[in-house]
């Protein structure tokens, strides 16, 4: 039954009351979000931050990486550059790491065998190439010729002691040679060992504290200065090489870090779709934004690398591809 006149009056009534108070409701809303915005709490003083980031000027290069017939990349999660201009990819596919010269052209496979889960690569200054793997729970040291020069951790054997990683993600090396495991999918900590491998300190637990972190994902080091990806807890920790906490940068998730000879730092997101180049003061200089929703690919940055002339390159899981940026 529709009901009697009065009843559907009443309704109508009862209707007209409720759309009045959304409406209060939503009006109330805009307001607390302009008075948020105008009067500076941090979330939004963050997106005014990053409305103001310059587009680094960049193109992507098509086509770039020129596989043999009937090979794929798959779930690309490392990239690196050697002295000559010589691009490493590492992926989890077949023939996980691959080599290409400066034009793009494949040259060969490196150490087939070697890797369980990829995770990061690379290149230190004699060009020899260092691995990480999740899978493993290794980081491996191999010549340019791809023979194993030095090995950290134990085969398939993931563990919390000096001696064992629990899936590690990244490497980095000091001006002495000393070398520095983000131990960071399973462990959450740094460790640092001398150039023959022998174990010197380490530092951090889980937590959201200074010196603590959640996903310690990439680690990079200029002068005396570490920086540390605490991706999960969504900041860039800064160390001296002794571990002692500097400061840290809230600019975002970083998933990869890469510090180029002018002392600047670059850092992929792969939430965000993008990559920041930063100064020194750890402010935002330049983004380099994938497409936007609808437009393309969501862009999905793991590990970059970035060139001597400039250009940048980006391995990306979730699209099974590298790309190559080149400056405009």
């Amino acid at each position: 039954m529709r009901g009697t006149p009065e009843s559907r009056i009443h309704n109508v009534g009862h209707c007209c009351h409720a759309s009045r108070s959304r409406l209060r409701k939503l009006l109330h809303l805009i307001a607390l979000i302009l008075a948020l915005y105008v009067l500076g709490d941090p979330a939004f003083a963050q997106i005014r931050a990053e409305a103001g980031i310059p587009k680094l000027n960049y193109e992507a290069v098509p086509n770039f990486f020129q596989l043999p017939a009937g090979q794929n990349l798959v779930e690309c999660c490392g990239v690196a550059v050697n002295s000559k201009g010589y691009v490493y990819v590492f992926h989890r596919g077949k023939h996980p790491l691959m080599e290409f010269d400066s034009s793009g052209k494949y040259v060969r496979s490196i150490a087939d065998d070697l890797f369980v889960i990829p995770h990061s690569l690379r290149v230190d200054n004699e060009d020899n190439l260092w691995t990480t793997d999740v899978g493993a729970h290794v980081v491996l040291k191999l010549s340019p010729e791809g023979r194993v020069l030095l090995s950290l951790g134990r085969m398939r054997i993931p563990g919390d002691d000096v001696l064992h990683f629990n899936q590690p993600t990244d490497v980095a090396f000091d001006h002495d040679g000393n070398i520095y495991v983000t131990d960071g999918e399973g462990n959450s900590r740094i460790l640092k060992f001398n150039k023959y491998g022998n174990f010197l300190l380490g530092w951090g637990m889980k937590g959201s504290g200074p010196g603590q972190f959640d996903t310690p994902h990439s680690i990079a080091i200029d002068g005396d200065v570490i920086y540390v990806a605490d991706r999960e807890n969504a900041r860039i920790q800064l160390f001296d090489l002794s571990g002692r906490f500097l400061r840290e940068w809230k600019l975002g998730h970083p998933y990869g870090l890469f510090v180029t000879g002018d002392h600047l730092i670059y850092m992929c997101d792969a939430i965000a779709g993008r990559i920041l180049k930063i100064d020194h003061e750890g402010k935002a200089i330049g983004a380099l934004n994938g497409p936007e929703p609808g437009m393309g690919r969501h862009f999905d940055p793991h590990q970059i690398a970035v060139d001597k002339d400039k250009s940048i390159f980006a391995a990306e899981v979730m699209p099974w591809r590298v790309q190559k940026f080149r400056p405009k």
